[in-house]
């Protein structure tokens, strides 16, 4: 079996793959920074529950998981080039690939000339963005993606900072604004940030897949980027395991996982 770990900002995702690349299990949770506790619970469970103790063919990627891969002695791959592969194989059509995570935000333009565009060090227009916005709106992000469905009026609203957007913010809430309205500009916001942020002027056309927990779990975002963009973009089956699944389809050297959980 093959088995690709995706560890990120703020998540671990991970994918059992069998023979015939087909996934037997899948795994999604918040680490809350927890990360060597949450991998051998995760890498415990697979071994015990999945694989039955045999050996199995790992490779972990992710944002932070070049940390995890040395401490267990495990194989690297870059999350970029995993996405690259799990695209090629499951959606070989894709045009570009927008990929929102926990705090990293990328756009891969895949025809046309191959070219990666990620955000820097600020976390402005991610998931964690997202997360602050709905604590200051006091919502879950659930009623948020809701409210943002009945929207009448789209506010200008920064994306770039926490600080800068909650500026804007307050005064709406102060003048009565409806959540609604707010929630979908806070969308619109992201949608926005990322394209001019990242693209910086390249065009962003043809097919169009949206990859990552924000694009996957809130449809009101998918709706302002498809606006933004005036395309209809496809969110996959599985959107949120396409880094752990290249992983895993690249997975070729066999491990031991009792000694990995022993580093």
């Amino acid at each position: 079996m093959k088995v690709g770990l995706d560890v990120g900002s703020t998540t671990i995702k991970c994918v059992v793959l069998d023979d015939q690349n087909n996934i037997v299990y899948k795994s999604y949770e918040r680490h809350l920074s927890q990360i060597t506790e949450k991998m051998s619970e995760l890498l415990t469970k697979v071994r015990d529950e999945v694989i039955h103790g045999t050996d199995a063919q790992i490779t972990v990627s992710g944002s932070a998981g070049m940390g995890v891969a040395e401490t267990c002695n495990l194989p690297f791959m870059q999350e970029v080039y995993a996405t690259r592969i799990a695209i090629g194989k499951l959606i070989p059509d894709a045009d570009v690939i927008i990929e929102l995570g926990g705090e990293d935000a990328k756009i891969l333009f895949l025809s046309g000339g191959m070219e990666v565009r990620m955000n820097g060090t600020c976390a402005g227009g991610t998931g964690a963005f997202i997360d602050q916005m709905a604590t200051l709106l006091n919502v879950s992000l659930d009623e948020m993606n809701e409210l943002a469905a009945e929207y009448e009026k789209i506010y200008t609203i920064a994306s770039r900072c926490g600080v800068f957007a909650k500026s804007d913010i307050q005064p709406l809430l102060n003048q009565g604004a409806r959540k609604s309205d707010i929630s979908a500009s806070i969308f619109a916001a992201v949608a926005n940030q990322t394209i001019a942020g990242l693209a910086q002027g390249r065009q962003i056309k043809g097919n169009v897949v949206y990859l990552g927990g924000p694009l996957t779990f809130l449809s009101g975002l998918r709706d302002a980027f498809d606006t933004a963009l005036k395309v209809k973009g496809l969110c996959p089956e599985n959107s949120l395991y396409y880094v752990a699944l290249g992983a895993a389809f690249s997975s070729a050297t066999s491990i031991d996982l009792e000694t990995a959980l022993k580093n």
